[in-house]
């Protein structure tokens, strides 16, 4: 019998790839619990849903802190205080340091709405439309210490209407995202996950 593993996942404000992930998580019974949600802002929306749901959560305001090293300092000793295997942000909102990301190689998994490597940073549902893409969607990858970077695990292909606008494409595109974060996690957790020279590996 496989142990069970600890996610800690991170949330800046609703949380809605969050919760995606917990339903998964419960209603297909993943060898895994979500340990905690963690956020830099007491006002996220997503930390009642975590405790409605019967989950550890934890607030490490990020305005309490003057530089982001010490910031990342605190947020990687809360975290650790949950023995984390797999280490999931869900909209969490700051640029984490390359100390940060290091010590969590391999286990820090990240979702970002465009088909990377385009279209990174903020704002990239206007980006896609500026662009004049005809397809555009979402990934999850690893998490390096290049921001929006890293080897992918999954995406999501949507396509683009000439009729759209940046909330009916961002709509579109969550949609996917609730599919595919909480699918690479559970691979993840079930062991399928492998990196080889900055490539990710399913295995069947």
């Amino acid at each position: 019998m496989r142990a069970m593993k600890n996610i800690v996942i991170l949330i800046s404000g609703r949380g809605s790839n969050m919760q995606a992930i917990v339903k998964a998580a419960r209603a297909e019974q993943w060898p895994a619990r979500i340990a905690a949600v963690v956020s830099n802002r007491a006002d996220a929306e997503g930390l009642a849903f975590a405790e409605k749901a019967g989950i550890a959560t934890c607030v490490v305001p990020s305005k309490d802190y003057s530089d982001r090293e010490a910031f990342d300092r605190a947020l990687q000793t809360a975290i650790d205080s949950f023995a984390p295997d797999l280490v999931v942000l869900a909209g969490f909102m700051r640029i984490l340091t390359a100390s940060f990301v290091d010590h969590y190689e391999g286990r820090l998994m990240n979702i970002h709405p465009s088909l990377l490597p385009n279209f990174t940073g903020l704002a990239t549902h206007r980006q896609a439309l500026a662009a004049g893409v005809r397809v555009h969607g979402a990934t999850v990858h690893f998490v390096t210490a290049e921001l929006d970077h890293g080897p992918i695990v999954d995406q999501a292909i949507v396509s683009v209407m000439p009729e759209d606008t940046e909330q009916s494409l961002a709509e579109r595109v969550l949609i996917q995202e609730h599919i595919i974060y909480p699918r690479a996690v559970r691979w993840f957790i079930e062991g399928r996950l492998t990196i080889e020279d900055g490539r990710v590996r399913v295995a069947a």
